[in-house]
């Protein structure tokens, strides 16, 4: 009977459980939105404090069952310390809050878990050694250590995804964040803390692609300290997947142009103040974005370091790396307490290849077909001496004081060290070829020695090795060659003799700016005496105009002088080459400039110099290169057939011109200079001491400025030329140069003036203005094609006959001295009005190879009596002048 009854006091509870569990069910999906749990927001937010040791606000608190009780946050904010600033260190739209359900048995309410999406935590740096971290640390240690008679409020696991995490220097918000970030943090045991993060690294000031920027990985395991950098510590940390190019831009802000891919590892074991850390870190394909070398650049670089952060020692550090067939050992100390680094450098048969490739990956401008050959190995070690300390006692006994006198004067006779660098490196077998060499460059064996110091300069920055060698350079005299390499930069000058075509060569393999200079040169061997110097790694602002062989502001230095002796130049907007005598290059950190150059370019001959200033950048307006040009005396029409090149058939010089001529005509470069002469033959007229200002323009050039003695007084204008080839205003293209002159003249001597036209002026001076419109090559084309207008006055006045000139004039009508030529009367005297006056105006036109003087346009006064005068004069040489002599038009009586 009892056995029969025992199953059914267990199926009622089963049957209890059940309606439990269904009532439990029911009251989570029913109940939940029938509470109002507002009242506990208060509550929960100073429990969120508590637990995380900062003052926490919230906007709203929801209550959620499943899949576990607990809350949901709106707008979460955790309060900074207002020792690292007034931003809050966590801002969170929505957060998820976990209760641990035993602390609900045992009557507390404790967050087991917060949860955020798409937060924002800062992490901010006062001081070296002071994170808000630190704080937050001790803090949150402090909380989890019970006190007397007390209970634990254990941190709860926080994690973040989705999140981005800042970097701040106090108030200063640092433009590196962490993107797409999950964060993990929480305490394995009380004071045991864990951390796990995954990130993107990135910059906020300028544009990245963040897939190649890499991922960051951290696991690290801290454990309690009264202070962060007491606290031990067990870090990983691995940054994968990098593009060199683009972190670059995340360091620097700026993309220098390299390639390649980057992975790094560091692991961390101990303490900030005594930190053993190992890393290794691997590239491949490293190399400039303009090429890629024959062979890539790889490495894997292994190093290890115990470092003290409060004394910010480094200690046992040694960094292994295969390179190529060869093999890189780093090994030193740098005390932090005052006393010298210690630092040596082994290299065991590294390819000078290797080297030429990280030369161009942080330098632009080499040729990418240069080729290197050769080993280098060797040992460089650096140790400063130690700070002498004086003796603490003197020496008592003259035993005592015999010996150390003796000891001094051995350490006397002993030869004192050169400096802290000690050691060699030997280059066997360099060997450069390729790109613009046509034959390589050879040098059996190179060494480099440490450079003695000079005085006070001891530190590792000013020490240099150095090495001096020579380089045939296709001429009797080689080069010789002093180079000094420091760890921020080099030194290279070079001195002695090369021909032009090895000089090109060379200029162009050592990507040098100034080396279009050469480019159309031909000639004897060239003077070498240059200096250059820079640092190794050039930030991206630097920029110079290479193609134009322009210096720029870069931090490259290039001076010195190349002299050249017999050499000839050839330009492509010049009809023929430039025979040149001597000139000198001046290379310096502002600008290049020919200084002088003593040239002859046919039958023209001068000296010239030429000076480029430095490129510049926008917005800032580029100078022009400027010249001056000092000729002797000069012959207008040989000049331009010079420059221009002479269309004239059956001269020697056109004949030469044909030849080189090109088929299109180019561009002329952009100038301003100065153009003198001792005299300037313009036909029948001389210049003398002419003085011009020229811009030249690429379709020609504009005469700003053009002083002059001539014909007795002098000439001021201005004008422009406009080179064959060009559109006209019609559209056209034009097949002859096209000139255009305006000017002003003043106190012309009649007598000059007549003589031009063949006839014989006395009296005062002549002055006046015109302008004149012209185009071709001849003085016939000239004559043909000239347009414009002259105004000029001449008081007190005289114009006589002359036997050589040939007159047609009529006969004034009120004169019964003269004949009328169409009567058959004589036709052999000037117009009367002309034998004396007072005063002659004139405003002229010039058209059809002459100009002409019609009677509305001038006047002759003589006392109250007034005429006009109507004349043509032909250009020519001599000129030819007619005149006609209308009557009167004014007879005034006093």
């Amino acid at each position: 009977m009892t056995d029969d009854n025992q199953p059914r006091p267990r199926k009622r509870r089963r049957l209890w459980l059940a309606l439990a569990l269904v009532a439990v069910v029911l009251a989570v999906l029913f109940v939940p939105p029938y509470l109002s749990i507002s009242r506990y927001k208060s509550r929960i937010a100073r429990l969120m404090s508590a637990s995380l040791g900062r003052p926490v606000r919230l906007a709203s608190v929801e209550l959620r069952m499943l899949p576990q009780p607990g809350f949901v946050l709106t707008d979460l904010t955790v309060e900074e310390d207002p020792a690292y600033g007034a931003e809050p260190v966590l801002h969170a739209s929505a957060v998820t809050a976990t209760i641990r359900l035993l602390s609900l048995w045992r009557g507390r309410l404790e967050i087991g878990k917060i949860s955020v999406d798409d937060a924002s935590l800062n992490l901010v740096r006062i001081s070296p050694g002071h994170w808000n971290l630190d704080s937050l640390f001790r803090t949150a240690a402090a909380k989890v250590q019970p006190p007397a008679g007390g209970r634990v409020t254990p941190l709860p696991y926080l994690e973040a995804t989705n999140s981005r995490i800042n970097v701040k220097n106090g108030a200063e918000k640092l433009p590196y964040s962490l993107l797409n970030a999950d964060l993990s943090f929480w305490q394995e045991t009380p004071g045991d803390w864990r951390i796990r993060l995954r990130g993107q690294p990135a910059r906020t000031d300028v544009s990245l692609d963040l897939a190649d920027t890499g991922v960051v990985h951290l696991e690290a395991s801290v454990r309690r300290a009264p202070q962060l950098r007491r606290m031990p510590v067990h870090l990983e940390l691995e940054w994968r997947e990098a593009q060199l190019g683009q972190l670059a831009r995340l360091l620097a802000g700026s993309d220098p142009g390299w390639r390649g891919d980057l992975t790094g590892e560091l692991t961390l074991d101990g303490t900030a103040d005594a930190a053993q850390i190992k890393t290794r870190l691997r590239a491949s394909n490293v190399h400039r974005a303009e090429f890629a070398p024959a062979a890539p650049m790889d490495f894997d670089a292994n190093c290890s370091l115990a470092y003290h952060y409060t004394s910010r020692d480094l200690e046992g550090l040694v960094c292994d790396s295969p390179l190529g067939d060869g093999h890189i050992r780093l090994a030193g100390n740098r005390p932090g307490d005052g006393r010298p680094p210690h630092f040596s450098v082994q290299l065991n048969r590294i390819p000078v290849a290797a080297a030429l490739d990280a030369l161009r990956t942080v330098r632009s401008g080499f040729g990418p077909g240069l080729e290197a050959s050769g080993m280098v190995s060797g040992k460089i070690s650096y140790a400063e001496d130690e700070p002498h300390q004086p003796p603490t006692a003197p020496e008592k006994s003259a035993t005592a004081s015999r010996s150390r006198a003796s000891k001094t004067r051995a350490s006397q006779a002993q030869p004192a060290p050169n400096g802290p660098l000690a050691g060699s490196l030997t280059v066997d077998g360099l060997t450069l070829s390729g790109d613009a060499l046509k034959s390589p460059v050879k040098l059996p064996r190179l060494v480099l020695q440490p450079v003695e110091p000079a005085a006070g300069q001891r530190d590792l920055e000013s020490q240099q090795l150095a090495a001096a060698f020579n380089v045939p350079a296709g001429a009797p005299v080689p080069l010789a060659a002093t180079l000094r390499l420091g760890l921020s930069g080099y030194q290279f000058t070079v001195h002695g003799q090369a021909s032009f075509a090895r000089a090109r060569e060379m200029a162009h393999a050592a990507g040098l700016a100034d080396r279009a200079a050469l480019d159309a040169l031909a000639g004897e061997a060239i003077a070498v005496d240059l200096s250059a110097d820079g640092p190794w790694l050039v930030p991206e602002s630097v920029a110079f105009d290479a193609a134009e062989g322009l210096p720029g502001a870069g931090p490259d230095h290039l001076t010195g002088t190349l002299t050249l002796h017999n050499a000839n130049w050839k330009a492509d907007y010049l009809a023929s080459h430039v025979e040149i005598s001597q000139a000198t290059l001046h290379l310096g950190p502002g600008e290049t400039s020919w200084d002088p150059v003593v040239f002859s370019y046919g039958p023209v001959k001068g000296i010239a110099t030429l000076t480029v200033p430095a490129a510049c950048t926008a917005p800032q307006p580029c100078a022009p290169p400027s010249f001056t040009v000092q000729f002797g005396a000069l012959d207008a029409s040989v000049l331009e057939a010079a420059i221009l090149g002479a269309h004239e058939p059956g001269t020697l010089l056109s004949t030469l011109i044909a030849r080189f001529t090109p088929s299109s005509t180019p561009a002329w470069p952009r100038l301003e200079g100065t153009v003198k002469a001792d005299s300037l033959v313009l036909g029948p007229v001389t210049l003398l001491q002419p003085s011009a200002t020229l811009r030249i323009l690429d379709t020609g050039a504009e005469i700003t400025g053009l002083d002059a003695a001539v014909l007795g007084g002098r000439v001021h204008g201005t004008g422009t030329l406009t080179a064959a080839g060009t559109a006209a205003p019609d559209g056209k293209t034009r097949d002859k140069p096209a000139y255009t002159l305006e000017g002003q003249f003043s106190k012309l001597t009649p007598a000059a003036v007549g003589q031009l036209l063949g006839q014989r002026w006395s009296g005062g001076a002549v002055d006046g203005d015109g302008k004149i419109d012209l185009s071709g090559f001849t003085d016939t084309d000239l004559a043909a094609s000239a347009t414009g207008t002259l105004h000029f006055s001449w008081r007190h006045g005289s114009i006589g006959p002359v036997s050589s000139i040939r007159q047609a004039a009529s006969v004034d009508t009120e004169s019964a001295d003269d004949d009328d030529p169409a009567d058959g009367g004589p036709a052999s005297q000037l117009p009367r009005a002309l034998a004396r006056f007072d005063m002659w105006t004139v405003d002229a036109e010039i058209a059809n190879g002459s100009i002409t003087l019609k009677p509305a346009q001038n006047q002759v006064v003589r006392g109250g009596h007034k005429s006009s005068i109507a004349a043509a004069v032909t250009f020519g040489n001599p000129a030819r002048v007619t005149f006609a002599e209308p009557r009167d038009t004014q007879a005034a009586k006093r």
